[in-house]
């Protein structure tokens, strides 16, 4: 098994070559490229448990992994258990944010900051979310996402194969860029995968509790996120690169010597 590391016009090259073709094509392909280098990451959403099936499939012992903000709906751990049992042996992680972190955030801010500006909702995202991310990713070669080109707009390009340079030009894989929503729900229901209780209550989009509603008929797919924002991005800066811009001095102060770093 190799580990070499590609650039930016490799990862090119991959991704249309893989363009096409069906997720676990290059699901094996990063397994053998990078074994226990590669983690796939997974909210519980339709693509993720999508792919957490392929992979298993592929390598039983792959490396899986989830942010546990803290915030979670109770249907999230619930999916979690289903899964356990579903694929015996599953290495499933659940990553939390540091305690100390959290604790600082809330003493400063309370506890539902995150409806107060978009500036303080990307600030709760990123101590919550994007530094246990961090966190994580510093220890691998490459991650798989369940990405797709039809979540949003800030999505619609995104290739297969690419080079994540917020997190030291480790690989990204995105193997199902370029299905629809209803592909993936066609590959849940032939292989009988357990999905997420909220679907059938009207979400699209599942993240924090108090971040996350239904939407209504005709609203967009994300519409249920940070629902109560006006033009704001749809994105908590796990997936992009969001400015920190006016919370910088507010991130340092609350993860002190481990602002900026994603490593322990």
């Amino acid at each position: 098994m190799s580990t070499h590391l590609i650039d930016d016009l490799e990862a090119g090259e991959l991704s249309i070559e893989f363009e096409g073709r069906e997720p676990w094509e290059l699901l094996e392909w990063a397994l053998d490229q990078y074994g226990e280098r590669l983690g796939v990451s997974t909210a519980f959403q339709e693509g993720d448990v999508a792919l957490i099936d392929m992979a298993y499939a592929i390598d039983p012992d792959v490396r899986v992994f989830s942010i546990d903000t803290g915030r979670l709906p109770q249907e999230t751990f619930d999916l979690v258990e289903q899964l356990r049992e579903r694929y015996p042996g599953l290495r499933l992680e659940l990553v939390s944010p540091r305690a100390e972190h959290v604790q600082r955030l809330v003493d400063r801010h309370g506890p539902n900051l995150f409806y107060n500006s978009v500036e303080e909702r990307l600030l709760c995202c990123n101590v919550r979310k994007v530094q246990p991310l961090n966190r994580v990713l510093v220890g691998l070669d490459a991650w798989v996402t369940g990405l797709r080109r039809d979540q949003w707009a800030s999505r619609s390009d995104i290739r297969k194969v690419e080079i994540d340079h917020d997190h030291d030009a480790i690989v990204k894989l995105n193997p199902l860029a370029e299905w629809t929503e209803d592909e993936v729900w066609d590959y849940l229901r032939e292989n009988g995968v357990p999905t997420h209780l909220l679907y059938e209550k009207g979400y699209t989009s599942i993240g924090c509790a108090p971040c996350t509603r239904a939407i209504g008929p005709g609203e967009p797919h994300r519409a249920g996120r940070w629902w109560w924002e006006t033009d704001a991005p749809k994105e908590c800066g796990m997936h992009c690169s969001i400015e920190t811009g006016g919370f910088e001095h507010e991130l340092h102060a609350i993860l002190g010597d481990e602002a900026g770093h994603g490593d322990d």
